[in-house]
């Protein structure tokens, strides 16, 4: 018997008038316990009480434990690893140039647009607009204030990149993204218009700021749970706003409303955590079980209804094509299922329990079994050793794997057959395009270095730190390096920059703290910027250095000439100290 979402949707054609619209709100370590309609006993959270309450919601829906990774499963329906994204830094974040986005997908039916975090690559062709958004409004790398992001940006007052342009902004950043989600919703209804607004965000993400009432709210509670709940507060109030906009904009019967979040609590484990174990990064399902509230009026999903099947991101494009009569035109083969008949109200439908693999590497390549979890509807492997089951043990305190040595090794032979199809992939080293003719000059920073521990956020920078301060003045060799893929031989200027183009500040000079924001954080603008004693200035580029030229004290950057060829290339241009060298932190790169 069919669903009720495939009778409406499903068994005949769809104008671009009856396509139903799209917003996807996705949070950034909001873990499934930090919501008061999940249990918690201190957070606020009123408006998204009330779209659980009138929503179809997934309890056994997993991600991965960090964001990158979750945002290029969520985006593509592939398992992370086979994106090319298992880390959040170290050139490991950028989403490889075969996978087709959602956003791809639906362009050609659809107006597609992302606010927020991107986080799956800075330059090209990995950007947003790059993978099918059109409108994109968004900070740079994984929060406001890393390494990629507009220089010495912070959660408010900041600026941002609109299309490449970056433009100033007032206000806090979660309230300028859904202002900007907003507007975007407003436009595209206003020409009736079928639209993807794709809202993810860098809050309650450290550092924890927000504005000051939303502090106030849990001044009971120490400063960082103070300012962590408030961050959640604030983006609670932002969807109830966007709601209200989709009602009196007469569209919100036929719009798929979606609430996720990209891994599990960061900072509320110990205030509530809905009894489960570990938080983000872990393998237990307290790193990667987190809420996904499904509200869509018009296929009647606007009463609350509990689905427990086991679910994970990797089903939300199959869906979406599915639900919305979009046509896999690329051919996709996906790792995830549709859950469209598992969605239908009438509840007919049984999915066919399977495995599901989620884990956290955080390295440079990919190791077997960490911190991995293999999930059934009843089970869980963790690390290929633990097993628990997960109904009877929710809080995955007694490991049963003696006892039960078959489902030990079915549930490892799975593994095992995933690990060696992805794994030749793993050599594949996603590379920044240079001399592309959408994209002749590129900026890269030291967020993407491969082969070492990059300075991931500004304060990182700002203290002359490669990743390590223990080792800021005494490392004697720079490791690391950009992977590029020269286009076509030429003639490039390389220019190497400790600090970005929009500070214009010398190489060696320091700077001086910047202004503090409201929470229970330092925004990384507040560190002061370190003076090294730079002299010199180097480009290596695969492992060898071409070219010196010394760096004078008012030196903002130093630029080099030199002939590319066409192809891979690992480029390090270096500052050279007293005590050793660093990477230049920033670099551009141009085609004459």
């Amino acid at each position: 018997m069919k669903s009720l979402l495939a009778t409406l949707l499903l068994s005949a054609a769809v104008s671009a008038q009856d396509r139903p619209n799209i917003v996807m709100v996705i949070t950034d370590d909001q873990g499934y316990g930090d919501l008061a309609c999940h249990g918690n006993p201190i957070i606020k959270t009123p408006h998204l009480d009330q779209l659980y309450a009138e929503s179809t919601v997934l309890t056994d829906y997993h991600v991965a434990p960090t964001c990158s990774p979750t945002r290029a499963a969520l985006l593509t329906g592939h398992w992370t690893n086979r994106t090319g994204v298992w880390h959040t830094i170290m050139g490991r974040s950028m989403i490889r140039e075969n996978e087709v986005t959602i956003a791809q997908h639906l362009e050609k039916d659809y107006a597609t647009a992302m606010f927020g975090k991107w986080h799956l690559g800075d330059n090209y062709p990995y950007r947003p607009e790059d993978r099918g958004f059109e409108e994109v409004y968004r900070h740079g790398g994984g929060g406001v204030g890393q390494t990629p992001d507009v220089w010495d940006n912070s959660y408010f007052d900041g600026a941002y990149f609109h299309n490449q342009e970056i433009v100033p902004a007032k206000g806090f950043c979660t309230d300028v993204f859904f202002e900007q989600a907003n507007k975007f919703i407003k436009d595209a209804a206003k020409k009736d218009e079928p639209f993807f607004a794709y809202i993810s965000l860098n809050a309650p993400h450290g550092p924890l700021h927000a504005p000051q009432k939303y502090l106030d709210l849990y001044k009971d509670q120490n400063n960082k749970i103070a300012a962590f709940f408030g961050m959640i507060t604030n983006i609670d109030d932002n969807v109830g706003t966007t709601r209200k906009l989709l009602a009196d904009l007469g569209i919100a019967d036929n719009t798929i409303f979606i609430f996720t979040t990209d891994n599990g609590t960061a900072s509320g484990a110990n205030v509530f955590n809905a009894g489960m174990k570990g938080k983000k990064g872990s393998a237990y399902d307290g790193g990667h079980r987190v809420p996904m509230f499904i509200h869509w009026p018009a296929a009647g999903l606007n009463k609350h209804r509990k689905i427990d099947t086991l679910s994970h991101a990797i089903d939300f494009v199959p869906t979406i094509l599915e639900v919305c009569k979009v046509e896999n035109t690329a051919g996709v083969k996906f790792d995830g299922l549709s859950l469209a008949g598992l969605l239908s109200p009438i509840g007919d439908y049984v999915m066919k329990d399977r495995f599901i693999i989620t884990d956290s590497q955080r390295i440079i390549d990919p190791k077997k079994w960490r911190q991995s979890s293999v999930m059934s509807q009843q089970y869980r492997l963790i690390n290929g050793k633990e097993l628990y089951d997960i109904k009877a043990d929710p809080g995955q305190e007694k490991d049963i794997s003696k006892e039960n040595p078959e489902q030990l090794e079915k549930m490892r032979a799975f593994y095992e057959a995933w690990w060696t199809e992805l794994e030749p992939t793993f050599s594949q080293t996603t590379e920044i395009y240079v001399g592309h003719p959408d994209a002749m000059a590129t900026t890269l920073t030291a967020h993407d270095w491969l082969n070492t521990g990059p300075p991931w956020n500004q304060g990182h920078i700002r203290r002359g730190d490669a990743y390590d301060k223990k080792k800021a003045l005494t490392q004697q060799k720079h490791k690391g390096y950009w992977a590029i893929k020269v286009i076509e031989d030429g003639t490039y200027e390389i220019t190497a920059l400790r600090w970005p183009d929009e500070a214009k500040h010398p190489i060696s000079a320091g700077l001086p703290s910047g202004q503090a924001v409201p929470g229970a954080s330092k925004a990384f603008r507040e560190e002061l910027g370190l003076a090294i004693p730079i002299t010199k200035a180097s480009l290596r580029i695969n492992g060898k250095d071409l070219e010196t030229k010394p760096v004078g004290e008012k030196d903002t950057h130093i630029t080099f000439t030199v002939e590319l060829k066409k192809g891979s290339h690992q480029l390090a241009p270096v500052f050279l100290h007293d005590k050793g060298e660093i990477g230049a932190y920033y670099c551009r790169v141009s085609k004459k």
